[in-house]
This record gives structure tokens, sequence and C-alpha cells, in this order.
């Protein structure tokens, strides 16, 4: 494989620093809804944890540096999920945390960043105006910012869900991992090229934040002017081109899916898992819906990245009713 920032040694070694309560989360075949897919689907199941998502792999492992270091506080831009786990890592080490956000934010993340003690700086915005934001509270207090997957602690950190998977009983014709920043998507995508390098990789993002896709297609950073998706997790305007860079290296592909596939997907990942989760983490069943023959008997595993959820939003995207059944290659509206 070419170079890329990430290292399996650094990896492996990272696991010490991460508390056991976020390592070797659930991975099983889910019958049913392989049934529904048309493909034997496994899910890695990174909701059942203190912070509802994969995201305190990567936290674990910079809060850790940060107190070896003697540091004390921590600035972070989050669209909800990093700054919860970035608030509970810190809060253990003894370490101050500031989170910047959206106020558009769902509110049930905003709520728990507040309860886990984090102080919490709200802007007029996207994610990218609160990076903007932190960068300079991060210049004018003199304390570290941390960036989902420019700081390497974050793709480290993912990377260890990508060791687990590919340590699992039998092989996965292909991984489906949600794509952001790309901190998720080049971990897991490195660990399964180092380490079952015949799995194909591919990242899943919405049509209504394709900023990263597009970039990955087009082999250099394209950006956007706006985002417009329910998938709040994934929704950047302006990829980082060392995170490109790693994704060039180690993804097979880069897709886009429609809001109504991603809705379909939460529904039956409800119905099928007895899962409750947000938006990103059901862009793999996503992508399957819109590309059946793709994946037909092949056997397939997602990574289920978070549970952080507004409810009233939630219900009112999954509906009272039966999913109907889709038979042809794509999802339409």
């Amino acid at each position: 494989m070419l170079k890329t920032r990430l290292d399996l040694a650094r990896i492996q070694a990272a696991r010490q620093a991460i508390d056991p309560l976020f390592l070797d989360s659930p991975l099983y075949p889910c019958v049913g809804l392989g049934t529904e897919l048309g493909c034997a689907m496994s899910l890695k199941l990174e909701t059942v944890n203190p912070v509802h998502s994969f995201k305190a792999r990567g936290t674990e492992i910079i809060a850790s540096r940060l107190s070896a270091s003697g540091l004390s506080a921590v600035v972070c831009a989050s669209a909800g999920n990093l700054g919860q786990a970035l608030a509970w890592s810190g809060r253990g080490r003894g370490i101050d945390v500031t989170v910047v956000a959206s106020r558009s934010a769902p509110a049930v993340k905003l709520e728990r960043i507040r309860a886990l003690g984090a102080d919490l700086v709200l802007v007029d915005g996207d994610y990218d105006v609160a990076c903007e934001r932190a960068a300079a509270i991060s210049r004018e207090r003199g304390v570290p910012r941390v960036e989902d997957s420019v700081d390497l602690g974050t793709c480290d950190g993912a990377a260890t869900i990508g060791v687990e998977l590919a340590a699992a009983a039998g092989r996965f014709d292909a991984v489906l991992v949600a794509l952001g920043t790309g901190a998720l998507a080049s971990g897991v995508g490195y660990a399964v090229k180092s380490l079952a390098p015949g799995t194909e990789v591919i990242c899943v993002q919405p049509q209504g934040a394709p900023a990263m896709t597009r970039s990955w297609h087009a082999r250099s950073v394209l950006t956007t002017e706006s985002v417009d998706t329910i998938a709040d997790g994934v929704a950047g305007r302006v990829p980082n081109p060392d995170a490109l860079a790693d994704l060039l290296v180690v993804a097979d592909d880069a897709v886009l899916v429609e809001e109504a596939s991603i809705k379909r997907g939460m529904r039956l990942l409800l119905d099928h898992a007895g899962l409750v989760v947000e938006p990103s983490a059901a862009l793999g069943v996503a992508a399957v819906l819109e590309d059946r023959d793709r994946f037909a008997g092949r056997s397939v595993a997602t990574v289920v990245c978070g549970g952080n959820v507004d409810m009233e939003a939630y219900l009112g995207w999954v509906g009272v009713g039966p999913v109907p059944l889709v038979t042809g290659a794509a999802v339409s509206g």
C-alpha cells in the first residue's frame, strides 16, 4: 500500500490508551436486514458506549497524550459527537474542554456536551464555521485544538475499528463506512486494507454534503458552498487535504446517497436490528439500497457509527408505517 499518515504499529499501540468500554464493540450478522437487502449484512455497533458513538476511541488517545504532556485545556469544533467524546475523555483526566458547535446542531448532542462538563460555545453557521471559531479560540487562549481527521489521534482511534473488523472470523467482501471529514473512513480503510487487503472499502456520503466524495473522485480538494442533509455528523464543506490524501490510498470507492435512502436505512435498522441510530450511521445501508446488484450475495459489513439523535426528528424520518420493499437498483424519493 502507498504511504499514508497512518501506521499499523502506532494504531495497535494506541489501543492501550483507550478505555476498554470503547474497544471490541459488537460485530454480528443481522439476518433479517441481510434478507431484506439481498446480501449477508453484518453490523459493527459503535453506539453501545458512554458517548453513543465511535468518537471516544480517538479522544481517548488524544486526551491521554495531552495528560502525559501536562496540558490541562483543549478546544475542538464538533458536529456533536466529537465534542461529547472529548468532554468524556477530558473529564476523566482533569482536562478542561471547550467545544464549538453550530446552534443548529441536534439539541440532544448539545445537551450531552454540557452534561459532560464541557464549555459549549455556539456559533451561527455550520460545522466549518465552528472550525474557524475553534481555531480562533486556540490562538487566543494558547491551548491545543483537536480537529477531526487533522489530529491523527482521531484517525488512529477509528482505525482500531478496522483492526477489529479484519480480525473477525471469516472475511468480508466489502466494508461500508460513513464519510465526513475522513477520520472514520481513512482509519477503518487503512486497517482493513493493511490486514485484509482483498476487502473492498467503500465510503458513503449524502448527496447533500458531497465535498469529500467529489474530492476523492477528482483527486483534489473540492469545496461546496453549503450542505443540505439530515446526516449532520458528515455535513462538511471543506475537506482537509491530508485526510483526502489518505483516503485516496485506502478507499476503493466513494458514493453518494439520497436522503430518502438514509431514512429507509434508519427504519430498516430499527425494524431488523432494534437500533435507533442517527442518519450518518445508516449511510452504509442506504448505499446497498441504492445499488442492490453491486452487493447481491456478498458478505458486507457496515459501521453503525452513532446513535445520538433527536427523537422527535427521528420519529418523523422513520415514520410510523412499514418500510416499502425496494426492488430496483436505485431508491427514489
